[in-house]
């Protein structure tokens, strides 16, 4: 099986610059081939990736999207059966529509290929003016990307970072956005991101299953006990019990007990079988459907996870953000999560965000406990939130998001 991955963006924006650094960091040891397509009449970047040992498959005069996706296809199918490469990196024309390389490899049919990702690089710089200008083909590739990965972000303030992220999010909803400048980044993190195994819903999703987890184990350890307690008492009543029925039963056996069964058998017990299966069964599920229903929205993932009792409902609320903390905001923020009539019932809450200082804050915690410590930079800013009627607006607040 060959995963292909599509390197998207308008010109200039760092494409080659990006595929330069994943060859070296996360592609090392295995077998490579780049499908490049340039707009005009030379490739400039064939030479440029040369040097690492890339087998290069270059096509000029035109883009995939247009002209060539008949060469197109003849060149992938000529690279895997000669290269037969476990990855094969296609680095379509900047002014090429996204949606129709996608389309093209589709159309290939070939099951020896896996679509494994389709990434636009975007010039944060001049998203705007791009957006603007050259609509039809800039908001395409954001569109249709499962991973937006901003370049020239280094020198940008916050603020400006955000409103770009605002501007890509008007078109795409679901994308993983990388804020952080690359040289900051492992390359392993970024490949994560564009495989979507690195996202904040990843994250809730992983948070929530802990928390559950917890949970179920608590449940068992509640259960285990009671239920001894239960054997015990119960064991004592029964053999008090027994004596006195099994006189009283054998007595009532031959007169009443055959005809009652019968008479009960066929009015009570069908009658109620329905009954109860058309009552109960029909509103359950309607019960279960609600619990199970998946909320999500852009500003903050909300969530309800159910759990195997119907009383056990999580919510999660989780925000992604290029904005930069301080130290001592999140150490306020996290003892102020202790105050459930402010914040809801929390039950644990992670995140990783840049510092002011230029390094990375990472934090857990959990009620009346929390930990604070530096890591290494993210794709992106994250804080998550896991527990029970969360008031979400406050917890906006809390965390300067509003």
């Amino acid at each position: 099986m060959t995963k292909i991955d599509i390197f998207s963006g308008f010109l200039g924006a760092g494409k080659t610059t990006l595929i330069k650094k994943l060859i070296t960091e996360v592609y090392a040891g295995e077998k490579l081939v780049l499908i490049e397509n340039e707009f005009g009449d030379v490739g400039v970047d064939g030479a440029f990736l040369q040097d690492a040992g890339i087998e290069i498959t270059e096509m000029s005069s035109g883009c995939i999207c247009c002209s060539l996706v008949g060469d197109f296809g003849i060149a992938l199918e000529k690279v895997i059966s000669e290269f037969h490469p476990d990855r094969i990196l296609i680095e379509p024309s900047g002014v090429g529509k996204l949606s129709d390389v996608i389309l093209a490899v589709q159309r290939l049919g070939d099951e020896e290929i896996f679509l494994n990702s389709f990434t636009t690089v975007v010039d944060a710089k001049k998203a705007k003016m791009y957006m603007k200008n050259f609509g039809e083909f800039f908001n395409n590739q954001v569109e249709f990307a499962n991973s937006i990965i901003l370049s020239r972000t280094a020198d940008m303030s916050e603020n400006k970072i955000q409103e770009v992220i605002d501007l890509l999010r008007t078109h795409n909803t679901d994308a993983t956005i990388i804020t952080t400048p690359w040289d900051e980044l492992d390359g392993k993190l970024i490949l994560e991101a564009m495989e979507h195994k690195n996202t904040l819903e990843a994250e809730l999703q992983r948070l929530a299953e802990e928390v559950e987890k917890e949970a179920e184990e608590h449940e068992k350890l509640h259960h285990h006990d009671h239920d001894e307690e239960e054997h015990e008492h119960h064991h004592d009543h029964d053999e008090e019990e027994h004596h006195h029925h099994h006189d009283h039963d054998e007595e009532e056996h031959e007169h009443h007990h055959h005809d009652h069964d019968e008479e009960e058998h066929e009015h009570h017990h069908h009658d109620h079988d329905e009954e109860e299966h058309e009552h109960h069964h029909h509103d359950h599920d309607e019960e279960e459907h609600e619990h199970h229903h998946h909320h999500h929205d852009h500003e903050g993932h909300h969530h309800h996870h159910h759990g195997h009792d119907a009383d056990e409902i999580f919510e999660s609320w989780g925000v992604e953000t290029a904005k930069k903390f301080s130290r001592e905001t999140i150490e306020n923020a996290l003892k102020a999560l202790d105050n459930a009539e402010e914040y809801g019932i929390v039950l644990r809450a992670k995140g990783a965000v840049a510092s002011e200082d230029g390094k990375w804050i990472f934090f857990d915690y959990v009620p009346e406990e929390s930990n604070i410590r530096d890591g290494n930079p993210d794709v992106i800013g994250r804080l998550c939130v896991i527990g029970s009627e969360l008031k979400e607006d406050n917890l906006k607040k809390l965390f300067n998001m509003d």
